[in-house]
């Protein structure tokens, strides 16, 4: 991974888009809401400078109803590979509100999707709530460690040492 990549957002995993898709719908009739994070396009293959949007996070405790989500700011994670956010609108308006606009300053794409969730029902948008361009792209992700990838084993060697440290 290059330390310096380009800021320019080339597009969207299709992946990615599907799993905001999905996750949208499956919240209906409540608002969904995640974070992007990108990777540098060189590294997924292709021969331009520039990020390509490939994960959504999902952050614990966020709180939804039908008009909004809220999520909680000290469950944000710092990561350097955040480029924006996606959040669903369930009365399927494809453009920002007011409390929307107030969450765009930080991060480059933001991504509004509407009921009913299809593959046409999104728009992107700038920081400043402007509509931009945003290619999906079919595209191969790495497959690497996940933040998941644990087992029982590594659950209960952890919960050993803390265990062992307590009682010291």
């Amino acid at each position: 991974m290059r330390l310096f990549r380009s800021s320019e957002i080339l597009g969207i995993a299709e992946d990615a888009l599907q799993f905001a898709l999905e996750a949208s719908e499956d919240s209906h009739p409540h608002e969904y809401m995640g974070f992007l994070r990108g990777e540098d396009a060189r590294s997924l293959g292709l021969e331009q400078d520039g990020t390509v949007i490939t994960d959504v996070l999902v952050i614990p405790g966020t709180e939804s109803n039908p008009v909004s989500a809220t999520v909680k700011t000290s469950q944000v994670p710092n990561d350097f590979r955040s480029v924006g956010s996606v959040h669903s609108h369930p009365n399927g308006v494809l453009r920002p509100s007011d409390a929307d606009l107030a969450t765009f300053g930080s991060g480059k794409v933001h991504i509004i999707i509407g009921y009913p969730y299809e593959d046409d029902d999104w728009q992107a948008f700038d920081r400043h709530g402007d509509p931009r361009e945003l290619d999906v792209l079919d595209v191969s992700l790495p497959e690497g460690e996940s933040f998941f990838d644990f087992t029982q084993e590594d659950i209960d060697a952890e919960l050993d040492y803390n265990f062992d440290e307590d009682t010291k």
